[in-house]
C-alpha cells in the first residue's frame, strides 16, 4: 500500500511538465496571432513593460534586493537608444545594444554604491541615485529637457526589415520580449541562480560557506539593469521617443506594482501583472474615473487577499493539490 502512495507524485511528475509545455506552445501561438485580434501598439506595450518588470523581478524575486531606482536603466537605455537612432542615424538594433550596454554600466555605478547596504538603506540608496539622473537628464542637452527625444524613426532593422510596417514592429518586439523572458529564465535555473537563492534565503550561511556574496549581488545588478535597458531601447523605438517620464521614480513604482500583482519570485507573474496593468491604464485612459485609484485599490485588495501574487497563489494552490494524497 504504501509503494502505491510514494509512486504517485512520480507518475504526476511527467504530466506537469506535459502541462507547463502545452500551456507554453500555446503561450506562443496567442503571441503570435494576438496582433490580428488586438491593436498591436498595445501589445508592444505590454511586452515592453513585461520585459521591464520580468528584469526587475530578477533583482527582488531572486536576491531579495528591493530596488526603487530601476528607471534609472529602463529610462537611460530609452534615452541612449532614442539619440543614437535620430542623431547619430545608427540602426534600430544597434541602437538598442547602445541602451542595453549603457543601462549595464549604470548599473554597476549605481549597484557597486548600493549593494554594500541591505533592506531599506539600500532601496532609499537606490530611489536617491535614481533622483539624481533624472535631475541629470533634465539638464543635459542631449534629452532636450522636458520635451524628451522624440520623433524617434523606426527605420529598417537589419536594413530590409521596415518598422514602419505595425506587424513588422510587434514581431521584432515579440522576438525581444522572447529573449529577454529566455535569459531570465536561464539565468534563474543555472548554478548562478541557485547561489542568488541562496543568498536571499540566508546570506550570513552562504558567506560562510565561502561564497563572495557582494559580487553575486553586483551581478545579478547588472543583469537586471541590462535587461531593463532591452525593454526601454525597445520601448523607445516601438513609441518613437524618450521623456522624463522613463526615468522618474513613479515608473519605478509602477514596476513594483506590476511585479508585486502578477508574483514576486515567479517567471510568469510579472508578465501578468504587467500586461494586467498597461490593459487597465489603456481602457480607463477615457473613462472619468482616475485610473491611478482604481489601481491603488486593486492593488491593496491585492496584497491583503492575493499575498504572493495571482500567478504565486495559483502556483501555491497546484503545489499544494500535489501534496494531498488522493
Amino acid at each position: 500500500m504504501s509503494v502505491e502512495v510514494q509512486s504517485q507524485p512520480i507518475a504526476r511528475q511527467p504530466d506537469l511538465r506535459t502541462l507547463t509545455r502545452l500551456l507554453t506552445a500555446l503561450a506562443l501561438v496567442g503571441l503570435l496571432a494576438a496582433p490580428f485580434v488586438v491593436y498591436p501598439v498595445l501589445l508592444m506595450s505590454m511586452l515592453c513593460f513585461a520585459l521591464f518588470a520580468c528584469a526587475f523581478n530578477l533583482l527582488i524575486g531572486y536576491v531579495g534586493l528591493l530596488s526603487f531606482g530601476h528607471a534609472t536603466f529602463f529610462g537611460g537605455a530609452a534615452y541612449f537608444t532614442a539619440h543614437a537612432v535620430k542623431v547619430w542615424g545608427w540602426d534600430p538594433l544597434a541602437g538598442i545594444l547602445l541602451g542595453v550596454l549603457g543601462a549595464a554600466i549604470l548599473g554597476l555605478v549605481v549597484g557597486f554604491l548600493a549593494i554594500r547596504r541591505q533592506g531599506i538603506y539600500f532601496a532609499m540608496i537606490t530611489l536617491a541615485l535614481g533622483q539624481m539622473f533624472a535631475f541629470i537628464c533634465l539638464q543635459v542637452p542631449f534629452t532636450h529637457g522636458e520635451d524628451g527625444i522624440q520623433g524617434v524613426p523606426r527605420g529598417h532593422l537589419l536594413g530590409f526589415i521596415d518598422l514602419n510596417e505595425p506587424l513588422s514592429m510587434y514581431y521584432v518586439t515579440l522576438a525581444i520580449f522572447l529573449f529577454g523572458f529566455f535569459a531570465v529564465w536561464r539565468i534563474v535555473n543555472s548554478p548562478f541562480g541557485n547561489i542568488l537563492k541562496a543568498i536571499r534565503e540566508n546570506e550570513r550561511r552562504a558567506v560562510s560557506l565561502g561564497y563572495r556574496v557582494d559580487r553575486y549581488k553586483l551581478g545579478a545588478f547588472v543583469m537586471s539593469a541590462a535587461l531593463a535597458g532591452l525593454a526601454g531601447g525597445t520601448k523607445a523605438i516601438v513609441f518613437q521617443f524618450a521623456t522624463l517620464t522613463d526615468v522618474q521614480w513613479q515608473m519605478s513604482g509602477e514596476v513594483i506594482l506590476m511585479t508585486l500583482l502578477g508574483g514576486i519570485g515567479t517567471l510568469v507573474g510579472p508578465v501578468v501583472g504587467a500586461a494586467f496593468v498597461i490593459a487597465l491604464q489603456n481602457y480607463l485612459a477615457s473613462s472619468d474615473f482616475p485610473v491611478t485609484v482604481l489601481i491603488g485599490i486593486i492593488f491593496v485588495v491585492c496584497v491583503l487577499v492575493f499575498r504572493r501574487g495571482v500567478v504565486g497563489e495559483l502556483l501555491e494552490f497546484v503545489r499544494r493539490r500535489e501534496g494531498r494524497p488522493d
